[in-house]
């Protein structure tokens, strides 16, 4: 027997703008990030500028990556249901079921999978810590930029991070955190294509046009 489904706008144009700009920030980011650390390739001659163009689309990754944020907590508030900050924070008993639920499947313990028209609990409570990650990259990334381009704007930015970490700290941290990030990409990918065989949903779809397609096991 054939299940009807309804297709439902979940993801509204600004959650999936800021989230493959998050993607290609990050990536930039971490191949130019990882040669200013470890570099891989020699320039022959002064004027190729190898080094300095590196640092310059690192930085402005940053930028974008910053503005990306912005527009994203932004629309916490202002954006539909699946796009609030309420999502993101367990605070009924049925967050922490589904949560718990959600843990179950990926651990293969069940097989039901955690139904949700937007974000599970577990995913909401995941995507929070990335976010939190995100800033801590954000901040200690001007942090150290901070030390080269002194001022009110740069100290705003981070530069008061310095003030109560060692800068070789902030700089261990800000580069160990990179490899998680690019861990959690990997598994984020598996899982998204995991849970789109599972609920036969569209949830890969979803994040270029959108719409997912639901059955009503979904929990509002």
């Amino acid at each position: 027997m054939q299940t009807t489904r309804i297709r439902v706008y979940a993801w509204e144009f600004p959650v999936r703008f800021t989230h493959w700009i998050n993607f290609l920030a990050l990536t930039s980011l971490s191949i130019t990030g990882y040669y200013i650390a470890y570099p891989f390739v020699h320039a022959v001659s002064t004027q190729q500028y190898l080094m300095g163009w590196m640092r310059f689309i690192h930085f402005v990754s940053g930028y974008v990556l910053l503005m990306s944020m912005i527009i994203r907590i932004y629309w916490m508030f202002v954006g539909n249901r699946y796009a609030s900050w309420r999502v993101f924070i367990p605070m009924t008993r049925r967050q922490w079921e589904d949560m718990l639920g959600g843990l179950k499947f990926y651990l293969f313990l069940s097989k039901k999978p955690p139904y949700a028209v937007g974000h599970s609990a577990m995913a909401s409570v995941t995507y929070l810590a990335v976010f939190v990650l995100f800033l801590f990259e954000i901040l200690s990334g001007f942090a150290l930029y901070s030390q080269g381009n002194p001022g009110f704007f740069m100290t705003i930015l981070g530069g008061w991070l310095l003030r109560i970490m060692h800068v070789q700290t902030v700089r261990f941290w800000h580069h160990s955190i990179m490899y998680f990030l690019l861990a959690f990409t990997i598994i984020h990918v598996y899982i998204g294509w995991y849970l789109d065989r599972a609920e036969k949903n569209g949830a890969m779809g979803s994040i270029f046009g959108g719409y997912k397609f639901v059955t009503g096991k979904e929990w509002e």
